[in-house]
This record gives C-alpha cells, structure tokens and sequence, in this order.
C-alpha cells in the first residue's frame, strides 16, 4: 500500500461525491477514481437514485484500461439488485487489481457482501482509508437505512442571549446574508425540512430553496395538530414543492378533506390533543424521507429533543442582543431540574458564517 497516493485518490473521490449532496434521494453519496500507472483514467459520482452509481460510470471513462488497474471507493461496491445491478460484478467484469474501499455499507443487503464477493474473484481489497470522512459524509444514508427513520436535523438562528424572535415577533433577519445562504444550501441537502404550525401562521413561509442557488426542493412538512393551517398559505397554495401536513387523529374531517383537495398530502399520527412525534417520523421513514431539516420554533424544537429525536444540531448565534422575558427561545420546554441533566453535545465544530458563527454537534440523550 502507497499510502501518500491511496489517501491522495481517496479524498478525491470523497470530494466528487460531496458535490452531489442531495441529489441522491435515500441513496448514499459515492465516488469512485480508477488509477493505472500513476494515471487517473476514469472519475465516478453518484448522482440520482435510479441511475449508475460511481463505479459504474469511473469504468465506463476507464474502459479497457480497467483491467490491472485500482478503484478508490467511498462506499462499499454492493452486492445486491436494487433499481440498478451490483457494483462488485462490473468492478470483476473489468478485471480490476484491486479495490480500496473507504468504510463499509451498513445497508443489511450489502454490509461486507460486496468485500466478501471481490475478495472470492482473487481481488485485493483494502478498507478502512478516510473511513471516518465518508460516515460523516453519509451520517443521513447511514441512519436510515439501519431504521427506516428518517435522520433530524435542527437548524435555528439566535442571538447570543437565545432569542429565535423579539418580543414582537420580528425575526427579520437574526442572521446575515452568509448563514442565511448555507441554510439554503442546507435544505438541498435534506429531504424534507419542518416546520410546525405557529412559525406558518407567524410568517407565511415558502420552505423552498432559494430561487439563485441551484437545488432541489426538499418536501415541505407541518406539525399542525389541529388542522389550522390556512388554505391561502403559502405551502398550500404554491405548488414548487410536495407539501405534507401532520396531524392528530382527532383532527377535524371536513378541513383534512379541503387540503387534500388543495394538494395537500396529510398524515394523522397519534390520539391525543398533540401529534405523536415518534409515530410521525416513522411514517415519514415509511415514505423514504430519509432527512428532515427541522426549522422549527421554540416548541417544536423542545419536543423533537425532549423526545430524543434530533440527530444533529446547527446553532446559527448572531452577534447581537435583543432581550425580552417574552421574546421567544430556540427550546421552549418545560426542562431539567438539575445542571447535571442537561442535554450535551459531542463531536462540536465551531465555523464562521460571515459576523455570525455556528456551533455544531450532535446530542447526547440520557433521558429518553
């Protein structure tokens, strides 16, 4: 092993495959370089459910000169039919030397077949180089299909002394222009980005990508326990994106039948007054929304934590102090008694996005 080069080929592949960040559906991002004699002779991305997956398109680049050559891979090759055949037998069929394989699938129908399989045709196969990098890189794809639920991730926007709004409601804007872009970028990048009812009443908004940065449109998706949405919102009545409304079973008929009649998709989850939240995500997993982008107000926010299902949190915090006993918090819930039960996050980052910064990591539950 040439480590210096391996690594060199490897994170290339892993660059090629974070481009296409949300262009794959429930499927997890991959890239692939073929190396010969020192030469790149074919590059791979995975860029749409359905369609070649990375291996698949490196070799065709590659073609003949495939054989004796080395495959950098992000992902394990599979093994298995899906919408498209497995990549292990095309890497065989070009008669390639050896296979170096970032981490392996966690998928059930893969998960060390596609190894086992290279390694049964007289393939060397190494795993384990940038391996960290390429489960971060798919920490969406990896949740899901080990659950079938779909990965949660909170975005908010503070100021420094954790107000989301002033005591007015005014939110425009608590970040500037730079966040405001990312989270853009952040919504291409999931599936699905939530909201619940009060942030739809208070400010009518679009939940679509913006209109200047290239992206797809995530499915738009309310808590609204008792049906109050208005049939002039904005996610009823413009039509840019799929919109899915959650609502309790006890919601009234005759206003569940005027959404869907506006094009409004509804799912009913839970008995009582308020939506059952768990119930929820495992019906959104049951439709393949494998990530949420939760956009949520204060109370939505402390519910999805309280019930252990946020996956990673994004904490925008502004440089600015706006105050206000009644201005409302990015977690209003009811808390914990002691310090010591506070809710920790581990693996944080810290980056700047223009005069805000955003603090990252992923919660710790101990008492869910």
């Amino acid at each position: 092993m040439d480590i210096l080069n391996d690594s060199y080929y490897m994170s290339l592949a892993l660059d090629m495959a974070e481009k296409a960040a949300g262009q794959t559906d429930i499927n997890p991002i991959v890239g692939c370089v073929v190396v010969k004699d020192g030469r790149i002779i074919g590059i791979g991305t995975h860029l749409k459910r359905g369609t070649g997956h990375a291996e698949v398109h490196a070799l065709q680049m590659a073609g003949e000169e495939a054989e004796g050559a080395t495959a950098y891979v992000t992902l394990e090759p599979c093994s298995h039919f899906g919408k498209t055949p497995p990549c292990c037998e095309r890497l065989i069929d070009a008669k390639v030397a050896r296979v170096v394989v970032a981490t392996t699938d966690p998928n059930p129908q893969v998960a060390g077949r596609g190894i086992e399989r290279l390694r049964e045709c007289g393939i060397e196969v190494e795993v384990g180089l940038l391996g960290e990098r390429s489960n971060q890189m798919n920490e969406k794809f990896n949740k899901y299909i080990t659950t079938k639920l779909p990965f949660v991730t909170l975005k908010t926007a503070s100021t420094l002394d954790g107000k989301i709004a002033s005591r007015t409601g005014d939110s425009r804007w608590v970040t500037g222009s730079a966040a405001r872009e990312q989270v853009h970028t952040l919504r291409h990048q999931h599936m699905g980005i939530m909201v619940g009812i009060g942030t739809v009443l208070a400010d009518d908004p679009q939940l679509t990508t913006r209109a200047d940065v290239p992206a797809l449109h995530p499915v738009r998706i309310v808590i609204d326990s008792s049906l109050k949405l208005p049939l002039t919102a904005h996610v009823v009545t413009d039509r840019t994106a799929r919109t899915i409304v959650i609502a309790t079973e006890q919601a009234d008929d005759a206003k569940a039948q005027e959404l869907l009649t506006a094009g409004v998709e509804l799912i009913r989850a839970g008995s009582g007054e308020q939506v059952d939240l768990p119930e929820a995500m495992r019906k959104l997993g049951e439709l393949e929304i494998g990530s949420i982008l939760l956009e949520g107000g204060g109370k939505l926010n402390g519910a999805m934590l309280t019930a252990g299902l946020i996956d990673k949190i994004m904490l925008y915090m502004a440089p600015k102090i706006i105050g206000g006993a009644a201005a409302p918090g990015t977690f209003d819930f009811e808390g914990f008694e002691k310090m010591a039960q506070a809710i920790e996050l581990e693996r944080t980052q810290v980056e700047q996005a223009g005069a805000d910064i955003c603090i990252s990591g992923y919660p710790v539950y101990r008492h869910v």
